[in-house]
Formats: C-alpha cells, structure tokens, sequence
C-alpha cells in the first residue's frame, strides 16, 4: 500500500541526498548502482506517494529510471521553482541536507505531476536528438575558430569539423530509424515536415521532446514549450510580457525554425512583417512567430492534417 510520504531527492554528481517530508534527518546515498540499490530497498520499505528530484544537469537521471522502473512515481522538479518555494519559506541557507528537505516539502504541497515511464525506444530517441544537438553546437563553435585560427592548427580543426558531419549524419538515419519503427511518430513527424519552414530536424526534435503535441490547449503547449508570454502587471503599471522555463531543446529549435519560417511560410512571414511595422523588436517578433507556429503544428498534429495554404 502506498503511503502518505513526500520524499525529496537533492542530486550531486557523487550521492543522493535523500529527505521524508515530516522527518528532521536526511540520508546521504552514493549516486551510484550500489545507490541506487539502497535507495529502491528504502523506497520498498516506505512505499511514499511521491518521489520529487531537482533537476541538475542529468546527475538525476540513472536514480529516476531505476524508481521509475520499480513502478513508483517519480517527478523532476524545476529548480528554481523549488528555491522560490524556499524563499516564501524564509528559508534562505542552502545545504544539501536543507535541500532535501525544502524539495520534500515543495512535493507535499505542490504534488508536481510524475513523469511517465519511457519505453527503451523513446530513451533511444531522445538521446540521440539531444546528442546531435550537443554536436551542432560543437560544430558550429568550431567553423567560428576555423575562420580565425592560425594555418598551423588549421588542418586539425577541419579534421574534427568532418568527423562532427559524419557523426551527426550517423545520427540522423538512427533518428529516422526510431521514428519509422513507431507510425504514430512517423504520422506525426510527417504532419510537422509539411509545414513550410520546418524541417526534419525540428520534426523529429519535436516528437523526441514534445509527446504532448495535438493533446493539449494552444496555451498549455506554449507554456510547455516556454514561448507563452506572462504578465508582469501591478495595479495601473503595466510591465513587459516575458517568456520563461519550458523546455529549453525545444524552444532552442522552434527558433530556428521561426527564423526560416519568415522567409519561406508565407503565413508566418506576413505575421512577423506586420509585427514589425507595429513597432515590436525583431526579437520580440521572432518569439511571436515561434509561438504561432507552434500552434499550428498543435493543431495540424490533434487534426491528423498535413499544411495548407491556410491552415485551420
């Protein structure tokens, strides 16, 4: 039987600071298998409600999957959600046994939804996008130093610039592969290829890092995303709207996507062209056009219709 117990998680790179809404002491667990062993003999004993780790960079990722797989609900929180919560709480010192702590209250109160279980190929597909994104970025940086590098490291550095190309090439047909072994994926990521402007790597990117395309309102998957504006209003004074959180691969790759979108989607063109001669900074009009662009790649994937000249 589940119980009523919270359960929060501070990760580092070498343990698990484990704390139980309710209790004053928190246990410190190697970030590691013998761990997370540990760690899910503890979990069987106390059966809690939920389980909530702050994310860190990925350090948290092995513990969640071992949970995950155990069958218990397991949730990544956003840290600055949790340090917020902590500041409403007066509490302002930060240590990882404070943490956990703070991180099994924020799970007792907030109930952040728990993650679902990926199947091995979803793992599959996610990684292999986030790690092309990871070569784009390096090879980008290094065509920047090729422009300026001395001739005698200049063979060095086109070397690395060709083996990048050929591994993000590699990478591309095993993401084609994923996506052609699951129809639904393929459905969708030909729903979203359609659209003038986008492109397979913002298709696929889209289907590794937003399964919650066609499912959602128009505002909750521009929250999702982190291209819905917010309010920052106070009686007569009105501030700027920002965009804040989402998921930062997705947004990464819907902008790019916006930015071609200007000037190959007529719709979306036309949009960021009036946006412009009302005055909005370039910038601003770009975020715009993510936005909308999104919507429509929302709706087009919940009406199972490819592009058209004016889509719904």
């Amino acid at each position: 039987m589940t119980s009523e117990a919270f359960v929060g998680i501070d990760v580092s790179k070498r343990w698990l600071e484990v704390g139980v809404h309710g209790e004053n002491e928190s246990r410190k667990i190697g970030n590691d298998p013998d761990g997370y062993a540990t760690l899910l003999e503890e979990m069987k004993a106390l059966q809690p409600r939920l389980i909530v780790f702050e994310a860190t960079g990925g350090y948290e990722s092995r513990a969640v999957k071992v949970l995950s797989e155990a069958q218990f609900a397991v949730a990544v929180a956003n840290p600055t959600r949790v340090r917020r919560f902590a500041e409403a709480l007066g509490i302002l010192a930060k240590t990882d046994k404070i943490d956990a702590k703070v991180i099994a209250h924020f799970a007792s109160v907030v109930q952040p939804a728990a993650n679902g279980r990926q199947t091995p190929l979803e793992e599959q597909l996610a990684a292999f996008v986030e790690r092309r994104r990871q070569l784009l970025v390096e090879l980008v940086a290094e065509k920047n130093r090729l422009s300026t590098c001395p001739a005698c490291v200049r063979e060095g550095i086109e070397e690395h610039i060709a083996w990048i190309d050929a591994q993000v090439d590699e990478l591309e047909a095993k993401i084609q592969s994923c996506i052609l072994q699951n129809p639904d994926w393929q459905e969708r990521a030909e729903i979203i290829d359609s659209v003038p402007g986008v492109g397979p790597v913002t298709a696929s990117t889209l289907v590794a890092e937003l399964p919650e395309l066609g499912q959602l309102s128009h505002k909750k998957i521009a929250a999702l995303a982190g291209v819905a504006p917010f309010n920052k209003d106070s009686g007569p004074k009105k501030g700027k709207r920002r965009i804040f959180g989402g998921r930062s691969g997705v947004r990464r790759t819907l902008f790019m996507a916006a930015l071609s979108a200007t000037r190959h989607n007529p719709i979306i063109r036309a949009f960021y062209e009036s946006l412009l001669k009302r005055g909005k900074e370039k910038k601003v009009a770009l975020v715009a056009c993510m936005r909308k662009l999104l919507v429509f790649i929302n709706a087009m994937v919940k009406n199972g219709e490819i592009w058209r000249s004016s889509p719904a």
